[in-house]
């Protein structure tokens, strides 16, 4: 009797435990501005629970996926044999047109190398400036990608 109670009481311990370790965030507390002046609004947010839960889980699905949903276009794309030197020759040739546009190469299997450019959130933003790539690179294409986080001190 006294092992069972004293394991009831070890399995409630560890399950508050467990309760307590999860760490909520509240939308409140992602719009908070810390510096915040003399003539500056108080804002009040009423919402249900669940929205706070769902904003949850969107930011811990995207720190799993290392970064988040969006577009990159994508300048080159072979499998041929000398693939790996061409992506070379083309990235750099990239690098020099557009100095300002981070680019990234990459492998996928079977032999698939494949030069992608841009971190675009939306497809908006992406299509504006394929329309600028492709004055140089006439087969450049927009094409879903998981892109880097933004810079904090950028919109």
């Amino acid at each position: 009797m006294i092992r069972k109670i004293f394991f009831l009481l070890i399995l409630t311990i560890i399950a508050v435990h467990i309760c307590l370790a999860q760490n909520r965030n509240s939308t409140a507390d992602l719009m908070s501005r810390r510096n915040a002046g003399l003539n500056t609004g108080e804002l009040k947010i009423y919402q249900d629970p669940g929205i706070d839960s769902l904003i949850g889980r969107y930011i811990l699905y995207n720190r799993k996926l290392n970064g988040l949903e969006g577009f990159r276009i994508q300048i080159y794309n072979s499998s041929n044999k000398n693939a790996r030197e061409e992506s070379g020759k083309v990235r750099a040739e990239f690098i020099s047109k557009f100095p300002d546009i981070v680019s990234y190469a990459s492998f996928d299997k079977p032999s698939y190398y494949k030069i992608r450019a841009g971190n675009y959130r939306s497809r908006i933003e992406g299509t504006r400036y394929l329309l600028m790539i492709r004055k140089v690179f006439p087969d450049a294409i927009l094409v879903p990608a998981i892109i880097n986080f933004p810079d904090k001190n950028t919109n």
